[in-house]
């Protein structure tokens, strides 16, 4: 298959606005995947702040970052995603390059814990006022749940009204893909 699938899409999107040095943010931890990938991009001279509010994502995250080269450069924070602005310090605000969430809920876990439209909002707004220009924000959605089809619903709602002078927003989606397969909305900060 030549097409990207949606997590190696999001990956190139980030690479293209994360580099070496630079303030990234992995807003659903889960099993660590997501942040060591932005890890490796920040190198050793910068920071991703990395957040979930389950236990098991940050022990998950932990030892995913026991052998890693650049494990100094991530912060875990155990509360959710929508504290993002008060945990980043203000010397990094207008610095971050970088976000991604994946929606839904701990693959492997407890499926009744779920992200919701609202805080996820409420985070999207933080980051896009933190943000740096042509910083990219990544939301993979996983709306083959009953809350994930409410989420996704609120999450569209929201994204399709952001202004387009702030930001451009797109969709990256298989659209004959069965069981509601996960996609793509990205917003680069204008």
């Amino acid at each position: 298959m030549k097409l990207d699938r949606v997590i190696p899409f999001a990956h190139q999107l980030l690479a293209k606005a994360v580099t070496k040095g630079d303030i990234a943010i992995d807003a659903t931890m889960g099993n660590g995947h997501d942040t060591v990938f932005l890890a490796n991009l920040v190198g050793e001279h910068g920071k991703v702040y990395s957040f979930d509010i389950q236990q098991d994502a940050l022990h998950a995250t932990r030892e995913k970052l026991s052998n890693q080269e650049w494990q100094e450069a991530v912060s875990l924070h155990l509360c959710g995603h929508e504290h993002v602005k008060e945990i980043v310090p203000t010397t990094y605000h207008g610095k971050v390059s970088g976000a991604i969430f994946n929606l839904g809920y701990l693959p492997g876990g407890d499926k009744s814990i779920v992200t919701k439209a609202e805080t996820t909002i409420s985070a999207i707004e933080q980051l896009l006022q933190i943000m740096s220009k042509e910083g990219i924000l990544v939301l993979v959605i996983y709306h083959g749940h009953p809350e994930g089809a409410i989420e996704r619903d609120k999450l569209m709602a929201y994204v399709e009204n952001i202004n387009q002078q702030e930001a451009h927003v797109l969709r990256y989606q298989f659209v004959n893909g069965i069981n509601n397969p996960p996609f793509i909305i990205a917003i680069e900060k204008r």
